[in-house]
């Protein structure tokens, strides 16, 4: 029982250290896989601002349009601006040698980044950087602190700055802690309109993250009524074959 308790600990360790390593309340992402207009912005957000860096490795372009409710056509006009094939994965241009030697690491892969992170996560630290003349881009982010990433999508948000209040902890020390944000400059969206933006954008990275999972969960409900049908079958079967033994 002892070692039992012990694996299930180890195994809850990773979502405690991720918990731990945030440092900041993550707000529930307003997310919503079968809606298809939302994928749709948040595909064009995606090629528009994050795959100069990023790209999605498994994820190819045809598959996405099927899914999302877009033609070939429609995706080739709207989704692809190199000369990738609408058969090809979601490959960025930028050379990873080139990568590494410009940022000293190279930008990761995004495909699986929902489900590794979580949507909170992604939503939130999409919301949260703020300007910060100490760091080397100038900007900080309170849900992933130093942050090498800039602010992308800063012409949408505009910048904003930290507003602290002071608190005492356990031991009746005054700290600083981060209460919320400050809109200095504002972005092309209204805050609404950007925490909308970034709902899409987690949404579409959700999506690619597992494309079936919405098919998985349809054949999974006709899995389980079949079971259940099948253990009635056969425990009437069972009493028909038992009911003459004593």
């Amino acid at each position: 029982m002892k070692k039992i308790i012990i694996a299930l600990a180890l195994l809850a360790l990773p979502g405690l250290s991720l918990a731990a390593t945030a440092g900041y309340p993550l707000v529930k992402a307003p997310i919503d896989p079968h809606d298809h207009a939302s994928l749709q912005r948040g595909a064009k957000l995606f090629v528009n601002y994050c795959m100069g860096c990023h790209s999605l490795d498994y994820q190819r372009y045809n598959r996405l349009g099927r899914d999302i409710g877009l033609t070939d056509e429609q995706v080739k006009d709207n989704l692809i601006f190199t000369g990738a094939k609408v058969g090809d994965t979601m490959k960025n241009a930028m050379p990873k040698a080139d990568a590494k030697r410009w940022f000293g690491v190279t930008p990761p892969d995004l495909t699986v980044i929902a489900r590794s992170r979580g949507v909170d996560y992604l939503y939130n630290y999409l919301q949260t950087f703020y300007l910060d003349p100490t760091r080397p881009l100038g900007v900080n982010n309170a849900v992933f602190p130093n942050a090498g990433m800039p602010h992308v999508l800063w012409e949408l948000q505009g910048w904003q700055k930290p507003v602290y209040a002071m608190h005492e902890d356990a031991a009746g020390t005054e700290v600083k802690v981060l209460k919320g944000f400050e809109l200095v400059q504002p972005g092309k969206l209204s805050p609404p309109e950007y925490k909308e933006a970034t709902a899409d954008l987690v949404n579409f990275l959700a999506y690619v993250g597992e494309p079936i999972k919405l098919e998985r969960q349809r054949i999974g409900i006709w899995v389980l009524l079949f079971l259940v049908l099948a253990t009635v079958v056969f425990y009437l079967l069972k009493k028909e074959y038992w009911k003459d033994v004593h």
